[in-house]
């Protein structure tokens, strides 16, 4: 697939890994759909990449919203690519100190945003896809965003655990599912990425995070994400994998 020319639809396109992404796909001649909630930035930020990005606003747990976003990176082109980072974490210990059962609400929270919006994404994303005509075999290629506490979840990271492995092991079949349409989908398995969110922490900590990555020994930049999904895109016989991107890091317990 040819990245400059085609549009392609970004999740969390405002901020973190979804800014990271779009920023190289309009340097190489990308137009870039910033999806990401109404309240986000991403107006600015899309007013920022100029005439190759737009706005649109929706939300990935909500079909009519969503479907709507999608509708809207398309009015500017053939949908050829969507690059899915929108998602989030929630702790949650299956008790807690006193032995009660965590709330249930924190599970299904995580869930319905991660899992069921990355099943969003492919159904909604590839019903664009199949609108136009394929170009060298293809019609188009979904990146999907899993976690390396798909692989070794810590204590307190039960949803999002589950919600990246349920990724990981959708990406596979979804890959199968969509093959005779000319739809290719991938997963990305980031590991100790230098987001917004990790910008909070103190200095000690991002230091004692980065110093458990084996080499290189430092957090990964939001640009390498965006370097590995653009790579994605464009190589044609990267089908159904989840590449992790972690620096060999294996995550302990705790």
């Amino acid at each position: 697939m040819q990245v400059n020319g085609s549009v392609i639809a970004i999740t969390g396109g405002a901020s973190g890994l979804g800014l990271a992404t779009a920023r190289r796909l309009v340097k190489d001649g990308a137009t870039v759909a910033l999806i990401d909630l109404p309240t986000s930035d991403g107006e600015a930020v899309a007013k920022e990449l100029g005439d190759q990005a737009l706005f649109a606003p929706g939300d990935v747990t909500d079909e009519v919203s969503f479907a709507a976003a999608f509708e809207a990176a398309a009015a500017r082109g053939p949908l050829r690519g969507v690059v899915h980072c929108a998602g989030a974490g929630r702790r949650l210990r299956l008790l807690d100190k006193e032995g009660n059962p965590g709330p249930l609400e924190d599970f299904e929270f995580v869930i319905r945003l991660n899992l069921i919006g990355s099943f969003n994404a492919l159904r909604l994303g590839a019903a664009q896809m199949v609108k136009h005509d394929a170009v060298d075999g293809e019609r188009g290629a979904i990146v999907l965003t899993a976690s390396v506490a798909a692989y070794e979840g810590q204590i307190g990271q039960i949803p999002y655990t589950a919600s990246k492995a349920g990724i990981v092991g959708m990406t596979l079949t979804a890959a199968r599912d969509l093959a005779s349409k000319g739809i290719r989908v991938c997963a990305i398995a980031p590991g100790i990425m230098d987001t917004p969110l990790l910008a909070r922490l103190r200095e000690d900590v991002r230091a004692s995070l980065a110093a458990s990555v084996p080499n290189p020994q430092r957090l990964g930049t939001p640009d390498e994400f965006g370097q590995l999904a653009t790579h994605i895109l464009e190589n044609a016989y990267l089908n159904g994998e989840t590449i992790r991107l972690d620096g060999a890091l294996r995550m302990a317990p705790r």
